[in-house]
C-alpha cells in the first residue's frame, strides 16, 4: 500500500492595507455621526436645566406651604427685589452682610424643605454662600424664584 500525499495551497492570509484602512475609516463616520447626533453636552446641560426646575419648584411650594400655614404671611425676609438665596447652615448673619435672603423659616425642623436647593452650577456662578437660585415678592404678594444661571439660554423663573 502506498501512502498518497495531498497538497494543499494556502491562500492569502489576514487583510491587506486597504482594506484595514477602508474598515477604520467606516468605523469613525459613524462614530462621528453618532456623537453629533447624541451631543452629550448639550445632553449635560438639558440635565442640568431640568434639575433646576425642579428645585425652583420645590423652593416656590415650600414657600407656598409656609403661606398657607402662617395664615397668608410670607417669609418676612422675602423682598421686593431679587436676591439670591443663602445655603442652609449658614449664619443669618453671614447670609445679610452678603446680601442673600435667609429662608431658614423654610428648613427649620425640616419642616418645608429638608435644606434649600442648590445650583448645579455653583459654586463657580453663585455666592460662596449662595444657592445659585434667587427669590422677590411683587407688590401684589406674588412670589417668584428663578435660576438665572440656567444653561442654553433657557430662562427658569415661576410665579405664584
Amino acid at each position: 500500500m502506498q501512502k498518497q500525499k495531498i497538497n494543499f495551497k494556502i491562500g492569502r492570509v489576514g487583510f491587506t492595507l486597504i482594506e484595514i484602512l477602508l474598515v477604520i475609516g467606516i468605523i469613525a463616520m459613524l462614530a462621528s455621526i453618532v456623537i453629533v447626533a447624541v451631543n452629550p453636552a448639550r445632553q449635560f446641560a438639558q440635565a442640568r436645566n431640568t434639575q433646576r426646575w425642579s428645585n425652583v419648584n420645590a423652593i416656590l411650594n415650600a414657600v407656598h406651604q409656609y403661606v398657607v400655614d402662617n395664615q397668608g404671611s410670607l417669609p418676612s425676609t422675602i423682598t421686593a427685589s431679587s436676591m439670591e438665596i443663602c445655603k442652609t447652615g449658614v449664619a443669618s448673619s453671614t447670609c445679610i452682610a452678603s446680601s442673600l435672603v435667609v429662608l431658614t423659616a423654610l428648613t427649620d425642623e425640616e419642616k418645608y424643605l429638608i435644606s434649600i436647593p442648590v445650583d448645579p452650577a455653583c459654586p463657580a456662578e453663585c455666592n460662596v454662600n449662595g444657592t445659585g437660585y434667587n427669590i422677590m415678592k411683587s407688590t401684589t404678594g406674588r412670589i417668584t424664584v428663578a435660576a438665572p444661571h440656567a444653561d442654553l439660554d433657557v430662562t427658569i423663573s415661576v410665579t405664584r
